[in-house]
């Protein structure tokens, strides 16, 4: 009992020190927020591309969350979870509601290349910023990747390894590669 009470103190001392590392290189962090190992909050060293990253209270962030707002915005409602290796790119900007939950290895997007004509590289083309918001309680089941510029209604449900390429009404149930909707949450 003693040892595993010194392992939850050392890993809430370890997820403080990750929150005040996050803090004081920009990023705003409400109260009661565990960070764990390898999570990654920074909005960006060069002032050129440095954005903002606002996460609300008492959410947890699993190992290996990244994210990277490239000189927009990625704000991150209260009580919501994101899993092991989720990528956000805010560079379009990124909100996220309350109460969610991002299962592990997700990724939210918002921009978009412009498509070069052949013989001009990709690459040297500039990006398309579009808005991506995720309502509050919703839940990204794992391997989901939502496009730039969606958004997805309060309440959805996205299974697994889904690709959200279009808006999504609210309380929808959605799978597949693009995802479709295939039902509702029943109501309570």
């Amino acid at each position: 009992m003693m040892v595993q009470s010194i392992l939850i103190r050392l890993e809430r001392l370890g997820s403080a020190l990750r929150v005040a590392l996050a803090r004081a290189c920009g990023a705003e962090i409400g109260e009661g927020c565990h960070l764990e190992p390898g999570a990654d909050l920074r909005p960006g060293l060069d002032l050129a591309r440095r954005g903002r990253v606002r996460v609300s209270l008492r959410c947890r962030f699993a190992r290996g969350v990244t994210l990277r707002p490239y000189g927009g915005s990625i704000s991150v409602g209260r009580d919501t979870f994101l899993g092991e290796g989720v990528v956000i790119y805010g560079h379009g900007g990124v909100e996220i509601g309350d109460e969610c939950l991002v299962a592990m290895h997700c990724r939210i997007l918002s921009s978009e290349h412009t498509l070069a004509p052949a013989g001009v590289a990709v690459r040297t083309q500039p990006d398309i910023p579009k808005p991506t918001r995720l309502g509050r309680d919703v839940w990204l089941g794992a391997g989901v990747t939502v496009t730039a510029g969606v958004t997805i209604g309060e309440g959805c449900v996205i299974g697994a390894g889904a690709v959200v390429t279009r808006d999504l009404p609210p309380f929808a149930i959605a799978v597949g590669a693009p995802a479709r909707v295939i039902g509702n949450r029943p109501s309570a």
